[in-house]
């Protein structure tokens, strides 16, 4: 876990307000911290990419860096809502929760659309973000979270990431690290 003083240093670039939300992917771990004021207030599970690390456009990899929640989806969608393009389907996913791949990749409940902050690591060209529509959000292979399994977005349970959605505005920011392989 980050200290206050590790983490303040990290974003002095990124975030005015040390207050403010600030959320922290950890891949080796497979979790997501919410910090407040600096601190760590929640922790969730997760899954990032299957294939490792990268921010290559058709990568499918998990992006490293700074980035901030550029848009939020869903807001009143029901847990399991499956979203195609960002649209509401009015679809609900059936909830796999073996550890058993289902073949598919919905996007479900919830989106935190992320957009870079590091120009030529995660902003801009082939190596853009939100133009690579990275996600944090909801999956209906909940089974998987806690591996890496994904096709390069943060993958959450349901009920946590509408937990997450409601506890975050838009514009937080959130550091993907992989440990402290990404450092600035």
């Amino acid at each position: 876990m980050l200290t206050a003083q590790r983490l303040d240093q990290a974003l002095r670039p990124y975030a005015q307000d040390t207050s403010a939300p600030v959320i922290v992917v950890d891949i080796p771990q497979q979790r997501l911290t919410l910090y407040q004021h600096l601190q760590a207030v929640r922790q969730y599970p997760i899954s990032t990419s299957r294939y490792g690390v990268g921010e290559q456009s058709g990568s499918n990899r998990t992006p490293l860096g700074f980035h901030r929640v550029k848009r939020k989806i869903g807001a009143d969608a029901q847990l399991g809502t499956i979203f195609k393009a960002r649209v509401n389907t009015g679809r609900l996913a059936k909830i796999e929760s073996r550890a058993k791949p289902t073949g598919d990749d919905f996007v479900t409940t919830r989106i935190l659309w992320l957009e870079g902050l590091e120009p030529g690591k995660n902003a801009g060209g082939d190596v853009d973000s939100f133009h690579r529509y990275i996600y944090i959000h909801g999956t209906h292979e909940e089974g998987l979270i806690g591996r890496p399994a994904s096709h390069g977005c943060i993958r959450m349970r349901n009920a946590d990431v509408v937990d997450l959605f409601e506890r975050v505005p838009r514009n937080t920011v959130v550091w993907i690290r992989n440990s402290d392989a990404h450092t600035p």
